[in-house]
């Protein structure tokens, strides 16, 4: 009887500059919401695992926040210490660019990858967007002479384009092992976690560019039996001026903000969830170290 083929396990980071769909694209690796996504850039804060676990292998992915150094904030370099923290403890690197090119943030990361590194891959994402194929063939050969790329994958992370072909590349870059995960689990982050992403995302669809990025979430109380939850969180905003632009006129923005976020919250916990959010001034809460301790960030 033949044997069956060892089964490989490891880390993979996914990095890019903001907004090239980062965490849509692990979301899509993994099926499951696993990262908040949004048209804003920096909407990933946090690294976050993602574990899609099949016959040949478990990949955990690191989905990791945008990096760049357009703003010096606290917040900002601490994201951007996750971004080059994540790259020196995985087995393979996923490297994410849009089909519209190359920009110079792109060129930005690269220039963090290990040099002469054969554990890199290039996702180029978004080529739904593009109507041509051919349209992709400068792209991929000016790609090839920017970096020893593994493989290079045309991928659409929306439309769930290719993402075979990107397992497929990834597989074999990862060690023989044991599985560090449960094949139901699809993530390390706890559901108290996962539900502030949620209330967050909905704050930052909603709002648009109404909202400032000096917003976070905190979970206040959470109270949960079987039948259901009782949940109360805080959205924190760092000026008076923009507490009245998350609540909206006669409450509406932040009542909306709470109907969205509790029917997901619902769908992951699968019960009733019952959601009060609030809203609170922290001043300059995205700039002080303290401030950042306090709210999960460090």
């Amino acid at each position: 009887m033949a044997q069956a083929a060892p089964r490989r396990v490891g880390m993979v980071a996914v990095i890019g500059r903001p907004n090239v769909g980062k965490s849509t694209l692990v979301n899509a690796l993994v099926g499951e919401r696993v990262s908040i996504t949004s048209r804003k850039p920096q909407t990933t804060r946090d690294r976050v695992l993602g574990v899609r676990t099949d016959e040949a292998a478990q990949y955990i992915f690191v989905d990791t926040p945008g990096f760049q150094r357009r703003h010096r904030s606290a917040l900002n370099r601490r994201m951007n210490d996750k971004v080059t923290g994540a790259l020196s403890e995985v087995d393979a690197v996923v490297l994410v660019i849009e089909a519209t090119g190359w920009k110079p943030e792109d060129e930005e990361v690269v220039r963090l990858l290990p040099a002469g590194s054969d554990r890199v891959i290039l996702a180029i994402n978004k080529t739904d967007t593009i109507a041509e194929r051919e349209r992709l063939l400068p792209l991929l050969a000016d790609s090839m002479r920017r970096f020893p790329f593994h493989a290079i994958v045309p991928v659409s992370a929306e439309k769930h384009r290719q993402l075979d072909d990107l397992l497929k590349e990834i597989a074999p870059l990862l060690p023989e092992g044991v599985p560090l995960f449960d094949a139901d689990q699809y993530t390390d982050r706890s559901v108290r976690f996962l539900a502030a992403e949620q209330i967050r995302e909905k704050a930052y669809r909603l709002l648009g560019d109404e909202l400032p990025y000096g917003i976070a979430v905190t979970i206040d109380r959470w109270d949960e039996e079987e039948a259901g939850a009782a949940i109360v969180a805080t959205l924190v905003v760092d000026r008076e001026a923009h507490k009245p632009i998350v609540i909206g006129k006669d409450g509406a923005k932040l009542r909306e903000i709470s109907r969205l976020a509790r029917a997901d919250i619902a769908e992951m916990l699968g019960k009733r969830v019952h959601l009060e959010v609030w809203v609170r001034v922290k001043r300059g809460w995205s700039d002080d170290a303290r401030a950042l301790r306090t709210l999960g960030y460090d």
